[in-house]
């Protein structure tokens, strides 16, 4: 029966406990925010899904204190360090390759590497930090069934799956990072922008151990080519666990009713190339990719996360870094909306930075998969286009564009592939480019100075901004305030630049300062000092932050060009 006393009260609800569910968690807890998690299911992932993890959400996970663990619980990069064509593990190897994302010249884009972590794997770390958090409750076998919003927050329908008891709960706000399957999207999107159910496939988890044939050849990906199978190898353990993915089903003649456990063996044995392997099959996953976007991602209280916001094919391994990093984009949006210190209006910037960037990497996951074939039959070996695993611009160089990054006037880099290529760069709107430090006997990078506020970043001779951002931070003092503002001198105190690289790589001057959000991503600059430094500061944390803004609005609709790319 359907409670009626007073329901309980929730600044925030996260609906959906996967990665991009209980990194939100995670970080609202770090903003000081109370929130409550709710997931149908009685526990993390069962089935390796998604594997990789890109140095751009390690650098999150870096600064909010749990890449260590996450690197723990996965494999090093130098044991997952090819990408291979063959056409079985134990026949003729047809291609080898490193991918773009572990050359030298890419990994000095960032201070971390990438990490390859199952989501079985990384779930229960992600899990036991967010628990761990006082400002944090997390509830499984737990399903949202219902949600109507309305000025003042949302009532959501809670409904226990083990007993059938519903209750129901106030929240201020609510981020669907539910799936595919999302209730909160079939309210938010009013339609989904471009291809569905492109191709189908089917995972399978096992055990055997493959390391006779992959030692030598350590890789993250082994892709099988055969005129009646392709599939890939999906690297686990490295050891004795795989998972092994076969695509494209209906192409071959298959149906998810094909792979009893029997098929399943004989498939792998195939792949192998060795008849009397043993295996021993755990699961069976089928799935159909699509590339679909929402076209908005906010409606009112209600916001789309994940692949509630986007669904995109697994090539290229886009889709839980995309999720993740769309909740690092909103959470010190709420929380500062929440805490009274940011104009409502600053919550419609989500939308406005994250949906355009949904858009272009489901693109490219979905280029990434027509150029190997995954649409249609081949006899022959696929191999695919040159950005696969390449595209060091798009995990590095997005642009956002919104109220909450200001523009100092400065033209975009060129290049000549976005998609591949990264040129780093302080522009505002971009992420605030790595360079190595020194702090004490610490080599430190300028990624570790940021994470859950904002950092002024000045000069040696930028002592009148750390001035000035004591004064902005002080104006609050009787009230709620702006969010919280630190200074750091570059070249002085206790912050070295010993390479004398980080004046160029922001291209400011010994007096200039760059102020950076939360999320890593520069929200002002200027070159040099300003007659008024602490009018200039606050007029630009005013306006990143939307002070003096009240209320919503509709998020813009994709134009056409938006809705061509998918």
């Amino acid at each position: 029966m359907l409670e009626t006393s007073v329901l309980p009260e929730i600044p925030v609800l996260i609906v959906g406990g996967g990665p991009v569910g209980l990194t939100a968690s995670i970080l609202l807890s770090r903003q000081g925010i109370r929130s409550l998690l709710v997931e149908r299911h009685p526990g993390t992932a069962i089935l390796p899904k998604a594997r990789g993890i890109n140095a751009r959400t390690m650098e999150m996970y870096r600064q909010i204190g749990i890449e260590n663990a996450i690197r723990e619980a996965g494999l090093s990069p130098e044991r997952t360090g090819f990408i291979v064509w063959t056409e079985s593990l134990s026949g003729r190897e047809i291609e080898r390759r490193i991918p773009g994302r572990m050359a030298a010249a890419n990994r000095g884009a960032s201070s971390v590497t990438n990490c390859l972590c199952a989501q079985d794997d990384v779930e229960p770390v992600l899990r036991r930090f967010a628990e761990a958090e006082t400002a944090a409750e997390l509830r499984f076998n737990t399903e949202m069934t219902a949600v109507e919003q309305d000025g003042d927050g949302a009532t959501a329908t809670l409904t226990d799956r083990v007993t059938g008891a519903e209750t129901q709960i106030r929240a201020q706000y609510v981020i669907g990072c539910d799936g595919a399957q999302s209730r909160v999207r079939r309210i938010v999107a009013r339609e989904m922008i471009g291809r569905e159910g492109v191709y189908d496939s089917v995972n399978i988890l096992f055990n055997a151990d493959l390391r006779p044939w992959v030692e030598d050849r350590p890789a993250a990906l082994y892709f099988v080519e055969q005129p009646d199978l392709r599939a890939t190898f999906l690297t686990i353990n490295a050891h004795d666990r795989w998972g092994f993915l076969i695509h494209s089903l209906s192409q071959y003649g298959y149906t998810p009713a094909d792979f009893t456990d029997e098929r399943c063996t004989a498939l792998i044995r195939q792949g192998v190339g060795i008849p009397d392997l043993p295996v021993k099959v755990l699961g069976v996953s089928a799935w159909e990719a699509s590339a679909i976007v929402a076209d908005r991602y906010r409606d009112g209280r209600l916001f789309l996360a994940g692949d509630a916001a986007h669904e995109m094919p697994p090539t290229g391994g886009f889709g839980m870094n995309t999720g993740v990093q769309d909740v690092q984009n909103l959470s010190w949006k709420l929380a500062a909306v929440l805490k009274g210190q940011a104009g409502a209006a600053l919550l419609d910037t989500y939308h406005d930075e994250r949906q355009p960037l949904g858009l272009v990497t489901t693109r490219n996951a979905l280029e990434n998969s027509l150029s190997m074939g995954r649409t249609a039959r081949q006899d022959s070996a696929k191999l695919p286009r040159s950005e696969f695993l390449n595209e060091q611009g798009l995990i590095f160089g997005a642009t956002y564009e919104s109220t909450a990054v200001i523009s100092d006037g400065s033209s975009p880099e060129a290049v000549d592939d976005p998609v591949t290529q990264y040129v780093p760069s302080a522009r505002p709107g971009r992420r605030a480019p790595h360079v190595w430090l020194e702090r004490g006997s610490e080599r430190i990078s300028t990624i570790d100075l940021f994470g859950t506020r904002f950092v002024l970043l000045t000069g040696p001779d930028g002592g009148r901004w750390r001035e000035a951002a004591s004064v902005v931070s002080a104006s609050g003092a009787s009230g709620p305030g702006h969010p919280e503002l630190v200074a750091r001198m570059i070249g002085a105190d206790d912050i070295r630049d010993p390479e004398g690289a980080w004046l160029s790589a922001y291209q400011i001057e010994r007096d200039g300062a760059v102020l950076v959000r939360p999320d890593g991503y520069v929200a002002w600059r200027t070159r040099t000092l300003s007659p008024d430094p602490a009018a200039a500061l606050a007029a630009a944390f005013n306006g990143v932050i939307g002070r003096g803004e009240t209320g919503f609005h509709t998020p813009r609709p994709a134009t056409p060009a938006m809705k061509a790319v998918v």
